[in-house]
């Protein structure tokens, strides 16, 4: 098999998962088109521990973890199979890298799995495990993550960092159109990072991107991207999934990274 590429989507609120706006059906058309993988790696925020975590669940559960919402989001299920052998794979991979990894067996899906995947593969019928995030990161590790996970693109697996473009949540307006100045801002320096391959701009962007602190008060679901763009590299072409702004401040963009075409 060809090495497949990586993504890094925003699944901004869990009624994502009900309201699809521009990401939804650019997820779904992306699916449609991608090579088939043997499974779906997913790193995700709402999936966070100390030391690094690999659920190797043959059957992971639709993880409903959050509150206050629309009744019929906690009716959806995505009951997807997990991949305990490569999850396995993937431990090794991490303790090879240096990380202290330890497998779980237990693990379901969060949101920031199973939303955008409904999207994505919307049958349920690609395995999905999930890699935690390290509670403590920083840019360069965030990226030294993603390298370390970045061969099981060579043995079909399709690595996904979900998080969210931005995501400043005491700022969030349910109802409004009109989308913020600096989540704006913030989106389009991103966007010129990655799609110039500016990677270590990347893992700085907090610090030193546009309104970084503002558009992420707390880091935890930027370094979704890093991770994702570590796993790709710098070399390859990206595509960006289209998402605009919801709910005034919440970037829904994400990103295609492709690989270098094989040489014949």
């Amino acid at each position: 098999m060809n090495r497949l590429p990586t993504i890094f989507v925003s699944h901004g609120a869990p009624t994502f998962a009900l309201e699809p706006g521009l990401a939804g059906p650019a997820l779904t058309a992306l699916g449609r088109r991608l090579p088939r993988p043997k499974a779906v790696l997913v790193v995700s925020p709402h999936w966070m521990t100390r030391d690094l975590r690999v659920a190797t669940t043959a059957a992971p559960k639709t993880v409903h973890d959050f509150g206050g919402f629309d009744p019929a989001l906690y009716r959806l299920q995505y009951p997807v199979a997990g991949h305990p052998e490569l999850a396995a794979r993937a431990l090794a991979l991490l303790r090879a890298a240096g990380w202290d990894a330890q497998a779980d067996d237990q693990q379901g899906l969060d949101h920031g799995a199973w939303v955008p995947l409904m999207h994505l593969f919307p049958d349920a019928d690609v395995p999905v495990f999930q890699v935690s995030l390290p509670a403590r990161l920083d840019g360069a590790r965030a990226y030294a993550l993603g390298q370390a996970l970045a061969p099981l693109a060579d043995e079909g697996v399709l690595i996904v960092g979900s998080g969210s473009l931005t995501h400043n949540l005491y700022e969030v307006a349910w109802h409004q159109a009109e989308a913020a100045s600096y989540a704006t801002e913030f989106s389009a320096w991103v966007r010129e990072a990655v799609t110039h391959g500016r990677h270590a701009a990347l893992q700085r962007a907090i610090e030193e991107a546009p309104h970084g602190r503002r558009a992420h008060p707390t880091p935890e679901h930027y370094w979704p991207l890093v991770v994702a763009a570590g796993a790709a590299g710098a070399d390859g072409a990206v595509q960006v999934i289209e998402g605009g702004i919801e709910h005034g401040v919440l970037a829904m963009d994400g990103y295609l990274f492709e690989p270098l075409p094989v040489a014949a």
